[in-house]
């Protein structure tokens, strides 16, 4: 397979504006980190990192074209922040739920080289990089002042935006849009209420963190 774009086709723009609406909201993170208003968590961004890229990998070989520009910032930016969580960020693999996502990650490469089939790991990838997410959760949703609630409202905006560029209604292509935003919008929603003050803490949510 290769690249072969019309510009002239929207969907193609969109899918376009929206890996660099994706990568713009990265460079707000990556500042807010520098600025100290944001301090990623260990775990979650290098298991995002490592996911990134096999998940590209396996979208692009199911079929995937005009939305492949979110999925490869989906690797560049997480593994930047990774890099940058050594120095300025939070946790490890310390508790359970980091260890869950490490072991997780593990187990879906197996699986790839098992099934040697790209929507096989695709959707193998995606399950695992749902346990990724679960630590920036609950760190939305203890400690809102450490995530920057317009980074993932860019985020929210290029993967709705990848949404409408999608070039086939299949499951493998539509798959990866999907999961992405309702990752963002879990997030922006929690920070959101959060930083307003309509949620309140749960005791349980702080155990194990």
């Amino acid at each position: 397979m290769v690249f072969n774009f019309d510009f002239g086709d929207i969907k193609v723009v969109l899918g376009i504006i929206a890996g660099v609406i994706a990568f713009l909201a990265y460079i707000v993170y990556i500042i807010s980190i520098f600025r100290g208003g944001s301090k990623p968590n260990r775990a979650t961004w290098w298991i995002w990192s490592f996911m990134g890229l096999v998940i590209g990998i396996s979208y692009y070989a199911s079929g995937a074209v005009n939305t492949i520009w979110v999925p490869f910032v989906e690797f560049i930016g997480p593994f930047s922040i990774a890099l940058l969580s050594i120095k300025y960020g939070e946790g490890g693999l310390n508790n359970k739920t980091d260890l869950i996502c490490l072991f997780g990650a593990i187990f879906s490469i197996i699986l790839w080289v098992i099934f040697n089939n790209p929507v096989v790991a695709l959707v193998t990838n995606l399950l695992i990089d749902s346990f990724a997410i679960v630590p920036t959760i609950k760190k939305s949703y203890l400690r809102p002042e450490g995530e920057d609630f317009w980074a993932w409202f860019g985020t929210g905006v290029a993967d709705s935006l990848n949404m409408f560029a999608v070039e086939r209604f299949t499951f493998a292509i539509l798959l990866y849009p999907i999961y992405m935003l309702v990752s963002d919008l879990i997030i922006i929603f929690i920070l959101l209420l959060r930083k307003k003050g309509i949620m309140k803490d749960i005791s349980f949510l702080t155990k194990h963190n």
